[in-house]
């Protein structure tokens, strides 16, 4: 079993778990998440949440990213300076669309999360722009 720092579970799940925790999915959720799809800007659930809590991804509940390190990019997508515990996100140089880019993922269940800029606030200088859907938000208390 692999333990991050802050006592999370990192093992891979197996494909047989995933397709089991994706079978309550909706198509929408398959897309982003399975599929590497990007939600339309603006319109996620998550962007103009201001509550203290955690988010978690929403396939298997790794905590992603804290309300601490939520701010307000202006691209119409949920993003955060930087990640809850840094071995709870993956790194993977994404060249479609034209552009390099580093996608990032859930590293317990290989789910797509979004994309990571290093246009970010201090004091890491990173945005991790997320979609909504990748996420469930679970408030603090």
């Amino acid at each position: 079993m692999t333990v991050s720092a802050k006592g999370y579970d990192l093992t891979p799940l197996s494909k047989a778990e995933v397709d089991d925790k994706a079978a309550g999915l909706t198509a929408e959720e398959k897309r982003v998440l399975l599929d590497h799809g990007t939600e339309h800007p603006f319109c996620g659930t998550l962007l103009d949440n201001k509550k203290a809590g955690v988010y978690l991804c929403r396939l298997c509940d790794l905590p992603l990213f804290s309300s601490d390190a939520k701010f307000d990019s202006g691209t119409g997508w949920p993003s955060f300076f930087q990640p809850f515990d840094p071995e709870h996100i993956r790194y993977l140089e994404d060249h479609s669309l034209g552009m390099s880019r580093t996608e990032i993922r859930c590293p317990r269940c290989d789910s797509h999360l979004g994309h990571v800029f290093p246009d970010g606030p201090a004091p890491t200088g990173q945005r991790y722009c997320l979609n909504s859907i990748a996420m469930v938000f679970e408030e603090q208390g």
